[in-house]
């Protein structure tokens, strides 16, 4: 019990947090109401993160490889979408005072942003690090340590946020990279976890059953699919929208 309140409390923390944020930037008299699909897509995407940690599939995960990757699915994928649009930097430039906004816009601004949110830089930490921890010993070795375990999620949470907002912007972004640079980059990681699945298929981690593998790895490859078809038709629509914007402004 302990152990799955500590898993959890920073997502609690982080769906309080913006909660309160929305509600009291919304009673600013010289903004609008924060939307009520943000709060949902937050709630949806702190719920998907909180269901790979935690309960059932979470407790199933440690004997079942496609129980695994269903967590991966939810934790690397689904989650950091859901959350990536509720714009939570937008909530918090508008929620602080203005000296306080301009420092978080400097750190935005700053070479260490700059190369943590550039699309290669993700991919490699995205699809690089599932590589290595699928077509490795580490896979065997998470299960049997609870430090590399949570480093392991914290790790594919985390990359997999920071590929979805280099590839997508909602939220300001100052380093920003053109549609077609981020439309080849998402192919590639889309080409990456494409040929990723089908190893697993072929060659199961340590530890895992022949039948276990092909099922994780079938799961992996479909699941996945639909969250990058996602990920893709929205980065083809803001494409959209600004061509038109520029058509119009010419």
């Amino acid at each position: 019990m302990l152990y799955e309140l500590i898993l959890i409390s920073p997502f609690m923390c982080i769906l309080v947090l913006y909660f309160v944020a929305a509600i009291v930037s919304s009673r600013k008299e010289r903004l609008k109401k924060w939307p009520l699909y943000r709060y949902g897509l937050w709630f949806l995407g702190v719920f998907s993160a909180v269901a790979a940690l935690v309960g059932p599939v979470a407790k199933q995960a440690h004997v079942d490889f496609t129980a695994h990757m269903l967590g991966h699915l939810l934790l690397g994928m689904l989650a950091p979408l859901l959350l990536a649009l509720a714009a939570p930097m937008t909530l918090v430039l508008r929620t602080l005072s203005v000296s306080s906004a301009r420092r978080v816009s400097s750190i935005l601004k700053s070479k260490f942003v700059r190369l943590i949110s550039h699309p290669i830089f993700a991919l490699f930490l995205n699809i690089g690090g599932l590589w290595f921890l699928y077509a490795t010993d580490l896979y065997a070795a998470m299960q049997q340590s609870l430090i590399l375990h949570w480093i392991v999620h914290l790790h594919v949470f985390l990359a997999g946020y920071l590929f979805t907002v280099s590839i997508i912007y909602i939220d300001p972004t100052p380093h920003q990279y053109p549609f077609i640079y981020r439309g080849i980059v998402f192919l590639l990681a889309f080409a990456g976890h494409g040929i990723l699945s089908k190893y697993i298929y072929a060659h199961p981690p340590v530890g895992v059953t022949v039948a276990d593998a092909e099922a994780g790895g079938m799961l992996m490859y479909y699941g996945g699919d639909i969250i990058d078809a996602t990920l893709i038709c929205i980065l083809f629509y803001q494409w959209f929208r600004a061509t038109r914007s520029h058509r119009f402004a010419n």
